[in-house]
């Protein structure tokens, strides 16, 4: 497979974003331009489609380059230049576009579920558009560069080191008992440190957002946001049934797992810098040493799979779409970033030599894959998928590559790294509820104070935790330790796609057990259509039901259950 980037037909080859002005001229032809024929119809939207990808390809690169480096002021002016500059100019014409799109007859024309889809999408932007918000998302998008900026320069001192937090979080998994408490206690230094600010950055970004929803005419954020984000396919009452359905199939089942390793621990109670040691007293995996040998192995993983997996990150590491190892100064976090014009994407990460870390690399592997997949279809707005889609391809990714993990472990190592895994998905499931639940109340009360929100956030962490560890004397740290998820201040709401995209990929895993090369073909179908047909069909053409009900809920974990029997 040779990737090629298609030659431009309306925009030059060169166009160099400096400034607005340079664009305006390609708007202004686009909205001045004749349609009289279907012909011509089809050919304005492909040349809108070019646009769109030239443009989301050039703000990609700029956060790209700045999350690599957030010490170098001159990558953060240039993201900021874009969002506080140039996207407000387009903002207005993007909205001018949408109008002279929904008026044409040849709307009606495109029947197919690819079209409507994407005209679907435009009428709930024109319903949103309001001109008074385009300064408000301007600030909140350069606003929630902070919080990348204020992650990025957490570290701790140790040994004579400076640890980035995701190396010093390594450290939790030795079984020195004092080394861990020792690192434990220096994070938590930090975390105090920023606490304040944090809150502060949450708060203003809260206040902002609601702003935004009153002058689109929603009672709040979250209404607003559901709109915004093309939520068609459930509502907030699947979202509530949801998180009432983990409290009662899923904690009662993390709960029993955690027993089972504080009882091998030979504790009644886990410290907080106990969560993450082996309870066997073994030392924590370490399946590679530095992220070039984690992107050898996961390509030799992906290439047993399917070639055509391993050949999409041979690709990207040629053109050097893959920044993989931690280091000072980068931005925290994962993500597989879309390019939509050359169709390969781009993963970042910060890999430390964890398990924890293989399963990102296999997860953005997966969001990558969806990326090659789709790249050839017609327009940029069925590429642009869903995140209950998206993360459909990066989840089922983590548990179809489990059996080639014995590239980087001997046997009994691989056991216990799907062990791992296959707890760690049930695991998930709770915080992943938790945080929505917590966005909810967030946002149907944005006027309340520090202290409400504290409280309100340890009573979801009583609901959704186990109650097995005592925090005596760091009860501090569990009202803030919400500030650790990054979705909450740059992508708000964006999270129980996750819990939906898990069960669905915990069905794409169950039949990958009963016939594995059909559930590979059933996969690749369903990421080829990106989004070209509703969520529910993409489920079904990966071969699983788009149902996240507390049955669906029951009967998967029944299947964790027995699984994890097999491993004991």
């Amino acid at each position: 497979m040779t990737i090629q980037k298609a030659a431009r037909q309306f925009l030059p080859e060169d166009l160099a974003i400096t400034d607005f002005t340079v664009l305006s001229p390609y708007f202004e032809n686009l909205l001045s331009r004749e349609i009289s024929t279907v012909t011509d119809f089809d050919q304005w939207l492909q040349d809108r489609s070019e646009l769109d990808a030239v443009l989301e390809e050039d703000l990609a690169w700029r956060y790209i380059r700045m999350s690599i480096d957030t010490t170098k002021t001159e990558l953060r002016d240039a993201y900021t230049q874009f969002v506080t500059q140039i996207q407000p100019e387009l903002a207005p014409l993007e909205d001018k576009l949408n109008q002279k799109l929904m008026a044409l007859s040849f709307v009606h024309e495109k029947t197919d579920a690819a079209h409507q889809i994407y005209f679907r999408s435009v009428k709930s932007a024109l319903d949103l558009y309001r001109e008074e918000n385009i300064a408000i998302e301007a600030a909140l998008n350069e606003e929630a560069q902070q919080y990348g900026a204020i992650s990025a320069a957490q570290s701790v001192d140790f040994e004579g080191q400076t640890l980035t937090m995701q190396q010093a979080a390594l450290r939790l998994k030795e079984q020195d008992e004092k080394l861990r408490k020792s690192i434990f206690d220096k994070m938590a230094e930090v975390r105090r440190k920023d606490r304040a600010q944090l809150d502060e950055l949450f708060t203003s970004l809260i206040k902002k957002r609601h702003h935004l929803a009153l002058n689109a005419g929603f009672d709040n954020f979250r209404d607003y946001k559901f709109a915004a984000m093309g939520r068609f396919d459930y509502t907030k009452a699947d979202c509530f049934a949801f998180h009432e359905a983990i409290k009662t199939q899923i904690v009662p089942l993390v709960k029993e797992i955690q027993a089972q390793r504080l009882q091998k621990l030979g504790k009644t109670k886990f410290k907080p810098w106990d969560l993450d040691v082996d309870p066997d007293g073994k030392p924590a995996l370490k399946p590679f040493k530095d992220g070039n040998e984690m992107l050898r192995g996961t390509i030799a993983m992906f290439e047993r799979i399917d070639p055509y997996f391993g050949n999409c990150l041979r690709i990207m590491d040629q053109l050097g779409h893959l920044d993989l190892d931690s280091k000072p100064g980068k931005a925290p976090g994962g993500y597989n970033y879309p390019l939509y014009e050359i169709g390969v994407p781009f993963i970042f990460m910060n890999a430390v030599g964890t398990q924890r870390d293989l399963e990102t690399m296999v997860h953005e592997g997966g969001h990558a894959i969806h990326s090659f997949l789709s790249r050839d279809l017609k327009l940029t707005a069925f590429k642009n998928l869903p995140s209950e889609v998206a993360e459909l391809a990066s989840m089922s990714m983590e548990l179809l590559s489990m059996p080639q993990w014995s590239e980087f472990y001997d046997e009994t190592a691989h056991q216990r790294a799907m062990r791992e895994q296959i707890e760690g998905t049930l695991k998930v499931l709770p915080w992943i509820a938790q945080i929505d639940a917590f966005q909810h109340w967030i946002y149907e009360n944005p006027s309340h104070s520090l202290a409400e929100r504290a409280a309100f956030w340890c009573q979801l962490s009583a609901d959704f935790g186990t109650g097995l560890t005592d925090w005596t004397d760091y009860e501090d740290l569990i009202e803030c330790s919400w500030q650790r998820q990054l979705h909450l201040f740059e992508v708000p709401f964006y999270y129980i796609e996750y819990g939906i995209a898990q069960l669905g990929a915990l069905g794409v895993w169950k039949n990958s057990l009963e016939d594995y090369p059909k559930a590979i073909e059933q996969y690749k179908n369903a990421l080829a259509l990106g989004y070209t047909a509703p969520m529910a069909k993409i489920y079904e053409t990966a071969g699983v039901p788009f149902d996240f009900s507390s049955g669906r809920l029951r009967s998967l974990a029944d299947l964790i259950q027995l699984e994890l029997k097999k491993m004991n």
